[in-house]
């Protein structure tokens, strides 16, 4: 069952979808659908654990929906396009909730009904996104302002309306989680990619003070931030849709990550003891040995000429 917000807020979403066995109910003037609380089953004797996982449309957030869901994961797959949250719910049973994380209301509605439906054990929080490979003087404020909404921002919206839900999660079953999928490029500025540098670093420090902030909790906060991944949108968007020009990013590389290696680490980290916290896990394609330093052509080994 589709759960969605509608409004205003809710950008193209547009209409509520109906529910079997589901009320109507309202949150800072609109309407979304609430359905019975889901039962928490068990996988192999151990406690099933639920996640919210953010940008769960497409690329990387999708792949996680799926990962965490064969490992037996309870997933609530969060995004603004209903239609592709539609699809993911039918093929793997996640939980879909249609929402905007840029906007306050949207994810008010999202933590009443987690708060309505079961506990929460991990926010995994992938959606984001770039704008642009201007130079900074000739970079749209608009493009750094929207950047910063939806990785920053939408960071911070998440955390304060769900860190009591992970806490309460943490008290019954030993530990919570939160991870935030990143960047290299929050570790090196490159030309032309400045304000994204400059909002997923801003993303990273949101990850580095609230582990900070939650010393003395049994909550991990895990940072993933990969290099070179080829999805079928992120690139393409960034560069305003010309495909031509995102397929150039690629050309040569060998073996560039893909969403499901992002999604695989992703679940390996959550499904570590949980007295284990991965702070950091920094991952790039074996051609990509730095941010500025990528092989195109084949990799090869330099062995030694008869």
């Amino acid at each position: 069952m589709l759960l969605r917000v509608s409004g205003a807020g809710a950008g193209a979403l547009g209409r509520s979808d109906s529910t079997d066995e589901a009320s109507l109910s309202t949150t800072h003037g609109k309407c979304y659908v609430t359905s019975p609380a889901p039962e928490i089953g068990s996988v192999e004797g151990m406690a099933t654990r639920r996640a919210v996982v953010t940008g769960a449309s497409s690329g990387i957030g999708e792949a996680t929906a799926r990962a965490l869901r064969e490992r037996g994961w309870e997933v609530v797959a969060v995004a603004r396009r209903a239609d592709r949250l539609e699809q993911l719910e039918a093929e793997t049973g996640a939980v879909a909730f249609a929402a905007d994380l840029t906007v306050d209301a949207d994810v008010q509605a999202l933590a009443a009904w987690l708060g309505e439906s079961g506990p929460l054990h991990s926010l995994v929080h992938i959606a984001g996104g770039a704008r642009g490979t201007d130079r900074v003087e000739a970079a749209l404020a608009e493009d750094w302002q929207w950047m910063f909404e939806v990785n920053v921002l939408s960071s911070q919206r998440l955390v304060a309306a769900l860190l009591p839900q992970l806490r309460q999660g943490a008290a019954s079953s030993g530990h919570a989680d939160t991870v935030f999928v990143t960047s290299t490029a929050a570790q090196t500025a490159y030309a032309g990619g400045v304000g994204y540098n400059a909002a997923k670093a801003g993303e990273a420090m949101v990850a580095h003070g609230l582990r900070l902030e939650l010393n003395g909790e049994p909550i991990r906060v895990i940072e993933v931030s990969p290099g070179m991944v080829r999805t079928d949108e992120f690139t393409l968007n960034r560069l305003g849709g010309d495909r031509e020009a995102a397929n150039a990013v690629y050309a040569g590389v060998e073996a560039p990550l893909t969403a499901e290696d992002v999604a695989d680490v992703i679940a390996y980290a959550l499904n570590t003891p949980g007295h284990v916290n991965l702070d950091l896990i920094t991952m790039r394609p074996v051609a990509q040995s730095a941010q500025h330093l990528l092989a195109r052509g084949p990799l090869h080994p330099r062995l030694p000429v008869d």
